[in-house]
């Protein structure tokens, strides 16, 4: 089942930190099969209040998920944007194919 890394960002100071970041992200992806689902962009708010960016990446599962997370590589580079960004991050089970919204009263 995917796994989902997810971070809703806000006040990014776009420096050469960010910009360091950005372009080291993605070799720390490929070992654990991630990728961008959304990066960004300007969301359409239909409900509420919204600020900052939102960044959703894959993973197969959530061990590989995790295990980006931790990894050295990652670890190395998560200072740049906590350094330069304010916001949640966190990693999430995905739901199987066909999952309808009922199936969470059964567990």
């Amino acid at each position: 089942m995917p796994a989902y890394a997810a971070a809703h960002l806000r006040d990014v100071s776009m420096g050469p930190e960010i910009a360091e970041y950005l372009r080291r992200i993605d070799d720390t992806l490929r070992p654990y099969g991630g990728r961008f689902l959304i990066h960004g962009g300007v969301p359409e708010v239909k409900e509420g209040d919204w600020s900052g960016d939102l960044v959703v990446i894959e993973f197969p599962d959530l061990d590989h998920a995790r295990a980006w997370y931790a990894s050295p590589a990652y670890q190395a580079i998560l200072p740049l944007r906590t350094r330069n960004a304010l916001g949640e991050a966190i990693v999430v089970d995905g739901v199987a194919e066909g999952h309808r919204a009922t199936d969470i009263l059964e567990s």
